[in-house]
């Protein structure tokens, strides 16, 4: 994944305002989404136009590794950005001020109940969109490459 190339930000407009001030401050506004919830930025390579792709996103802590939530607000289908890294797994991550490289994999079957509740004392929601679809909510483990 190259640094030099345009990154493309979520379209919509709080989302796409988050993320410009989070990259323009070096995540010293935005990394705290709100009170006690933060957020990394993913960028991702498009599963078809190979472009990169940056949103934001809630996450939590396993060990070393970072853990977001495919959850689309309980949407029928994946989120874009977790279909992009299935096809791209290697990805990258902001954290604050920090940028890493990160090999992106969905938790096995033995780790997700554990890692689903670390997420969901994150941000009690995503329990209530898995009520809303029949697609099982996967939990991606971020870790660093």
């Amino acid at each position: 994944m190259s640094t030099s190339e345009q990154v493309l930000d979520s379209p919509e407009g709080w989302v796409a305002d988050h993320i410009r001030r989070y990259v323009e401050t070096d995540g010293a506004e935005g990394h705290e989404w709100r009170p006690g919830v933060f957020t990394l930025l993913l960028t991702t390579r498009g599963r078809k136009s190979g472009k990169l792709r940056r949103t934001a996103l809630i996450y939590g802590r396993d060990g070393d590794d970072y853990l977001v939530v495919a959850s689309q607000g309980g949407a029928p289908q994946h989120p874009a950005w977790y279909l992009n890294l299935l096809a791209h797994p290697e990805v990258e991550v902001q954290v604050g001020a920090e940028r890493f490289t990160a090999r992106a994999r969905t938790a096995g079957p033995e780790e997700k109940p554990r890692m689903w509740q670390t997420m969901i004392a994150a941000w009690p929601a995503y329990d209530e969109y898995q009520t809303k679809t029949d697609r099982e909510i996967p939990v991606v483990v971020l870790e660093r490459g």
